[in-house]
């Protein structure tokens, strides 16, 4: 790809990062950078780099953008792409942050044939949906590609402690057309689940986890698959996602994804 391409298409990565919190986020101005405010149930967002800011933000910026999350009760987080605002890093680490590096891949080609019976389209309705969302805490709670600890047991039991909230609100994204959730279900159950975000003909495949017990079977290639599947048939045009590490972004390697970049992650 030329350079010129890479870049383009980071600008337009960069454009999407921006418009999805919008569906349920405010944005709070801090010059250089943005922090978006959820208004709605679900995980909170982040301060990225504001598309129309002006200068660079330093340290000093950063802090007062991490003072203003702990006044709101949020993490202090911020997401950014390495290759487009290379001076945010120096200023998140001078501000105390340590960051962390995610392989940032787009899809090349039409994607995976989606042939895993195990795997469907979650409608907002499903019954699943409730295992499907509080599966990813235990997944992401135990990251990773190795086999771990957790199952059926532990699942109901998330399940029991998050309550109606997580799977109310990403149904309600679903209707609203800003989410669509994949599973691999087994009587019932989800075992693995994700989702994509379209905006536009750009989306973003993301929370893609599995139960830590059941890892290892295919579970997350098939449920990927179904995803860039949904995607093209609604017309996306680029899809993308960040890797959790090396090993994971082997794995989506071989669905057809390749690397064009690095996004970069900072959380107290």
């Amino acid at each position: 790809m030329k350079n010129s391409d890479r870049a383009e298409l980071l600008e337009r990565l960069e454009d999407y990062y921006d418009a999805v919190p919008r569906s349920a986020a405010r944005a709070e101005d801090f010059g250089a950078l943005t922090l978006f405010v959820r208004e709605r149930a679900g995980m909170p967002y982040y301060a990225r780099p504001a598309r129309k800011g002006e200068g660079e933000a330093g340290a000093a910026d950063v802090l007062r953008v991490r003072e203003r999350q702990r006044e709101l009760g949020v993490p202090e987080a911020f997401e950014w792409i390495a290759e487009t605002t290379p001076w945010l890093r120096a200023a998140v680490e001078a501000a105390g942050l340590e960051v962390h590096e995610h392989p940032l891949m787009v899809l090349d080609g039409a994607g995976p044939a989606a042939d895993d019976p195990r795997v469907r389209i979650v409608d907002p309705d499903d019954p699943v949906l409730p295992s499907a969302t509080a599966l990813l805490h235990l997944a992401f709670g135990d990251p990773g590609t190795a086999i771990g600890a957790a199952g059926a047991g532990e699942l109901a039991a998330k399940i029991a402690e998050l309550g109606d909230g997580p799977a109310e609100e990403t149904g309600r994204r679903m209707r609203a057309g800003v989410t669509v959730l994949a599973a691999a279900t087994e009587n019932g159950v989800a075992l693995c689940s994700g989702q994509h975000q379209p905006v536009g003909t750009v989306s973003e495949i993301v929370g893609v986890g599995t139960l830590p017990s059941r890892r290892r079977e295919g579970m997350a290639y098939a449920v990927t698959a179904v995803l860039v599947a949904d995607a093209r048939a609604r017309g996306v045009e680029t899809i993308f996602l960040s890797a959790g590490d090396a090993d994971v972004a082997r794995m989506y390697g071989r669905l057809g994804f390749r690397t064009i970049g690095t996004a970069l992650i900072a959380e107290s």
